[in-house]
């Protein structure tokens, strides 16, 4: 064989193999987003579920509690805030997931709310209804840390594969951008005020 045509042969392998490696970095990234953007769908259904959880929690609580008008108004407003705002998995900004997480956050400040009201009144701690609703409310926000925790892992091991060489440089190419993970809300760390 000729000198160029062992070149052109060799040109022609690299190609190859770099199309190749293209390829499979291009479908592995393809992967990991969609497990991320599955898990922030699955953390989206464990927030509607709750949220179709409080009206019934809210007319249970109203039926003993009527003078308790402006925290059941709470509630409900940030319900529907909450509902209002979803997560866009194709355009997943760390402002628009911020806003969900804000949204979400007044939903679970009104809920403790509206739980501190019913330990004032022993009959609905009592009512059969209440502690079904209330059950399975926690079994909601235990649904919800666990999806938060899946989406976080999923956007850890997406984030990692885009950023890892030389996958950063197809993810470059093709335009894989790094997913925000949830964080902790403000004041997080400090330990809630409870007042009886």
């Amino acid at each position: 064989m000729k000198k160029g045509s062992i070149t052109i042969l060799v040109i022609v392998v690299i190609a190859v193999i770099l199309c190749m490696q293209g390829c499979n970095a291009y479908n592995g990234m393809v992967q990991d987003q969609e497990k991320a953007t599955t898990a922030a769908a699955n953390v989206q259904s464990s927030y509607q579920r709750r949220a179709d959880l409080i009206p019934n929690l809210v007319e249970t609580v109203k039926g003993y509690a009527k003078h308790e008008e402006n925290t059941f108004k709470e509630v409900i407003e940030a319900r529907a805030k909450a509902t209002q705002i979803t997560l866009d998995t194709e355009n997943l900004t760390p402002e628009k997931l911020q806003q969900f997480q804000q949204a979400q956050g007044d939903v679970t400040s009104a809920l403790g709310k509206l739980i501190a009201v019913s330990e004032a009144y022993p009959d609905l701690k009592a009512n059969e209804q209440f502690m079904s609703l209330q059950t399975q409310l926690e079994g909601c926000e235990n649904r919800i840390n666990e999806a938060r925790n899946k989406y976080n892992a999923a956007v850890q091991t997406y984030n990692t594969n885009i950023r890892s060489f030389p996958k950063n440089i197809f993810a470059g190419l093709f335009g894989f951008d790094r997913m925000t993970k949830f964080e902790a809300q403000a004041g997080a760390d400090k330990a809630p005020e409870v007042k009886f």
